[in-house]
């Protein structure tokens, strides 16, 4: 249904940023129509939800430990999603992925999402 192409990962000492990027390619619907969320995993721990936007980008919803250094957008007009990343700290270290999901709820269980990226790896050091 979508594609989705996640970029921006990369190497950065604690207290610094990045920003990653998801493209999404759409075939039937408009991407307007896709919630969006980021989701990520560290080495031998789950998958963790860590934020979703709504279809225009007016509601969003942050896990707690990133409330306040995350901020998530879209741009409709391009078919991608953001993830601006501030005050970063070693414990988000963790492979980040891009979900889509046709609805009109904000989601944040994994299962819930059925259209997923192949993940950025973000490393921050100590």
């Amino acid at each position: 249904q979508v594609q989705l192409v996640e970029s921006g990962g990369g190497l950065v000492q604690t207290g610094g940023s990045l920003r990653l990027t998801c493209t999404a390619a759409v075939r039937t619907f408009s991407f307007s129509n896709y919630y969006m969320a980021w989701f990520r995993q560290a080495p031998g721990k789950e998958r963790e939800f860590v934020v979703v936007v709504s279809g225009d980008g007016g509601r969003t919803m942050y896990t707690d430990s990133v409330k306040g250094r995350f901020t998530v957008s879209r741009d409709n007009s391009k078919n991608t999603v953001y993830l601006e990343m501030n005050n970063l700290k070693p414990e988000d270290t963790a492979v980040y992925y891009c979900a889509a999901r046709r609805s009109s709820i904000l989601s944040i269980t994994t299962d819930l999402y059925d259209n997923w990226g192949q993940g950025t790896q973000v490393t921050v050091s100590s």
